[in-house]
């Protein structure tokens, strides 16, 4: 399905009540056939989305809220475009639903079916808010050096570059920012990187990142972009790249790709 005749960039109604088809999936071929990105994919990863405006009414009319956490693996064939994500959410705020079980099942059945894979979801409810905090991505931030930049886009790699011996670290940035690719808005992002191999020269990562600047791309794309960069140019053993981006319409998307399995956190940051 194109994007071209999707929600995105349009004016649309809001739905009053549930509608599944309102969620536009999009194929994640399209954006890895540029990349070069093979099959089978040379990562492991999943897309954390956090949704802060789900509304749902109970059985007996109630308003109800929550917090939600969706999990989309990254070997899903779709993304799910997150207007259509956010007015789907929306058509369930007149919809009366048995129970926050029978909310998160549906929710599980319908974005997965979307995503053409099993989605996870977990619901937060009020009496868990005191519980939660504010925790920015851990590592060595890189932003503070005193170095000039001037390439603001396309995505660069050529800034990319490794010398030294074998090195295990985690690295953060603060400066990620790429574009929405229809409606040009700007996206927001702190991302880490944790990997292990020769040592990464950190300007030249500050300005490769920097190239991001004026780019347009889904956030999933760009962070694939950034793993198959960073391995093609520095050859780490191992890799993880973690973009944690800032919400828009009560949503924050946050795509992880690492070259060792394992579940990533999913820490609000302040931004968030």
């Amino acid at each position: 399905m194109s994007i071209d005749h999707g929600p995105l960039g349009r004016a649309v109604a809001y739905a009053s009540r549930h509608d599944a088809g309102l969620l536009f999936p999009i194929p994640r071929s399209l954006g890895r056939a540029e990349l070069g990105i093979p099959e089978p994919l040379p990562f492991d990863g999943v897309d954390v989305w956090n949704a802060y405006e789900l509304s749902w009414l109970d059985a007996r009319g109630k308003p109800q809220v929550a917090l939600a956490e969706f999990r989309v693996p990254a070997s899903s064939p779709n993304i799910i475009e997150s207007k259509s994500f956010k007015l789907y959410l929306n058509s369930l705020n007149q919809e009366c639903v048995a129970s926050p079980a029978a909310l998160a099942a549906l929710l599980e059945r319908d974005l997965s079916n979307a995503a053409s894979a099993p989605v996870g979801v977990e619901l937060i409810a009020p009496s868990r808010f005191a519980g939660l905090s504010l925790c920015e991505l851990e590592g060595e931030s890189i932003d503070t050096q005193e170095i000039d930049i001037d390439d603001y886009g396309p995505p660069n790699a050529e800034h990319l570059d490794s010398a030294g011996g074998t090195v295990e670290e985690v690295l953060v940035s603060d400066l990620l920012k790429s574009n929405c690719p229809v409606t040009g808005q700007p996206d927001w992002a702190s991302v880490q990187l944790r990997y292990r191999g020769p040592r990464i020269d950190r300007a030249g990562l500050l300005r490769y990142l920097v190239s991001y600047r004026e780019h347009s791309g889904f956030h999933e794309q760009c962070v694939e972009r950034i793993f198959v960069d960073v391995m093609r140019r520095c050859t780490p053993t191992v890799l993880e790249v973690y973009a944690r981006y800032t919400r828009r319409g009560g949503l924050d998307i946050n795509p992880w790709r690492g070259s060792a399995g394992r579940r990533p956190p999913n820490p609000r940051g302040a931004r968030q």
